[in-house]
């Protein structure tokens, strides 16, 4: 049986920052707090947890005081640095730096043009997005979907600024833009600025074409990591032999009957030894038949 491992799947250059920075604080020893889950795939989380990180809630923040608490790589609104301030909590901060750049961008706009409608292409409570519509004191216009724009609270006769949430999907972006585009009016002005992450959104290509290749495709991710249900329902929709799991644990047996071959891969916030592990379970499996 061949068994391939996605050489694009994996955590993405932001998760691995923020969980090197994780684990070098953990070494120096003492409490280190992590503002919710540092990634969004619980068995990685426990491994984490039992190096000593401890994750807490944004309401937990408000009565911490005097310690080290680590910003994942999502990034957070302008409230949770002055919380922390007020607190004298020393922030760890792993915010990805296109997430950081973005921010920056965003709050740069808003300053100069406090009366234009900011809109944001994201997913609606999304960590990330809920630090980017901070940069504008909450006033951002989120838009989840292609399809809620017709119902959407824009003036399309007032200047816009469009961004996108950085792991969004480019070519639904770009459907949006047509659309602010062709409705503008003459006297409004009207921009969209690129700031999807080309290591994520490239992902879609690659992943597609890597599920085509093999008769069984196991996708590894965490349940609430967003980009893994994006990355699974294209691997889905190109073969329907794909089965999702958290980790190793859940891959049925049954599945490997008649395959030949099997495609392991997974979403940015997957870590490369999940997957391995997937892969040595696999092995194990076709070795207890071959043996019987």
């Amino acid at each position: 049986m061949i068994i391939e491992i996605d050489s694009g799947s994996g955590f993405c250059f932001g998760v691995t920052t923020a969980i090197n920075r994780a684990e070098a604080q953990l070494a120096e020893g003492g409490q280190l707090y992590c503002l919710g889950d540092i990634v969004h795939n619980e068995t990685e989380c426990a491994r984490l947890r039992s190096l000593g990180l401890t994750t807490i809630c944004h309401e937990e923040l408000r009565h911490l005081h005097d310690t080290r608490v680590l910003l994942r790589a999502h990034g957070e609104p302008p409230q949770t640095y002055a919380i922390a301030k007020a607190n004298r909590v020393e922030i760890i901060d792993a915010t990805c730096p296109v997430v950081l750049a973005l921010q920056r961008r965003i709050r740069q706009q808003y300053t100069a043009s406090p009366d234009a409608q900011i809109v944001i292409f994201g997913k609606k409570g999304h960590a990330e997005v809920l630090g980017l519509v901070g940069q504008t004191d909450g006033r951002a216009i989120v838009i989840e979907h292609y399809d809620e724009l017709a119902s959407a609270p824009i003036d399309f006769s007032r200047d816009i600024y469009l961004y996108s949430q950085t792991t969004k999907s480019l070519s639904e972006y770009q459907q949006i833009i047509s659309y602010c585009t062709k409705r503008m009016q003459p006297q409004s002005t009207f921009r969209s600025f690129d700031t999807i992450c080309r290591q994520v959104a490239n992902r879609m290509d690659n992943i597609r074409e890597f599920a085509m290749r093999h008769q069984l495709v196991i996708f590894v991710a965490g349940r609430k990591s967003s980009n893994g249900k994006v990355l699974y329902a294209e691997c889905l929709r190109v073969n329907a032999n794909t089965h999702h799991v958290e980790n190793a644990s859940e891959i049925q047996s049954a599945w490997l009957n008649g395959i030949n071959s099997v495609g392991i891969c997974g979403a940015t916030s997957t870590p490369k030894w999940l997957m391995e592990q997937c892969r040595e379970v696999i092995e194990q499996e076709e070795r207890a038949k071959f043996i019987g």
